[in-house]
């Protein structure tokens, strides 16, 4: 994964070469557009994986979420849309799209109410838009089950991010825990017990242990607490994985990428 992001770092550094001295220009579009994906579990460093490629490239990041460009007004949501693209490109940003699949996911195709219009419009819209955008667009998404294959097509590179392994996690519990607080925590004993969990809930589970034990007024941070804060966040998990059952919601697989990257083109 690591490399798969530093390729797409270097891209617009690497353009000339690969374009102009190696001849690609010939076989493919000459253009500095490129769509990027980083899908996967929530907390497993989508965004900070956003800001890296920003900071490698000494350039500012515009977040956009699409609580932020949603209108209640028909018609608005696309001009938003619009707005966000131009100030990327007036303020030489990296646009950045968290939680896209609200805004990439599949049109209506059975169109019921003006609500239904305005969703396929926005889809139009952004489609458009990202074929004439010449820089970088980033975007992060939990669910890209749920993008129209429209979208899956029009973006270069797709970057899984995984659920972090026994050595992830260890170096994630150390990386969390301070040296100037006092503590009980076995950090090896912590990544090899509890898995399935994100450095998000790594970083959370100590901080909040470390809240009650000031709280109770404790010398100490105690591996006890932290592993409260860490059960506590497994019991949610499997609360939403029953509500995502009941959903019906899809797990993306491998062959559905491949499908819908290749598949038959709009």
């Amino acid at each position: 994964m690591r490399e798969q992001i530093l390729d797409i770092a270097d891209y617009a550094n690497n353009c000339r070469v690969v374009y102009e001295k190696w001849g690609l220009e010939e076989t493919h579009k000459y253009a500095k557009r490129l769509g990027i994906n980083l899908y996967g579990p929530s907390g497993t460093g989508k965004t900070m994986a956003a800001h890296a490629i920003a900071s490698y490239l000494h350039r500012r990041i515009l977040i956009v979420n699409y609580a932020d460009i949603e209108s209640k007004f028909v018609g608005k949501t696309p001009k938003n849309i619009r707005r966000a693209f131009e100030a990327a490109a007036e303020t030489g940003s990296i646009l950045f799209f968290d939680e896209a699949d609200a805004i990439l996911s599949r049109r209506v195709t059975s169109m019921t109410s003006s609500t239904d219009v305005s969703v396929n419009q926005t889809r139009s819209v952004m489609l458009m838009l990202l074929n004439d955008y010449q820089d970088f667009v980033i975007f992060a998404t939990n669910f890209i089950e749920n993008f129209d294959p429209a979208f899956m097509r029009r973006i270069s590179t797709h970057i899984k991010f995984e659920l972090p392994d026994y050595d992830c996690r260890l170096k994630l519990w150390k990386k969390y825990i301070p040296a100037k607080m006092p503590h009980d925590i076995q950090v090896e004993k912590l990544a090899e017990k509890y898995a399935g969990i994100t450095g998000s809930d790594i970083s959370n589970a100590v901080l909040m242990a470390a809240f009650k034990a000031a709280r109770h007024h404790d010398d100490y941070v105690k591996e006890a607490y932290v592993e409260e804060m860490i059960e506590n966040v497994l019991e949610s998990k499997a609360a939403d994985e029953k509500n995502q059952e009941v959903t019906t919601r899809k797990v993306v697989s491998k062959e559905y990428v491949d499908h819908a990257l290749h598949g038959d083109k709009e």
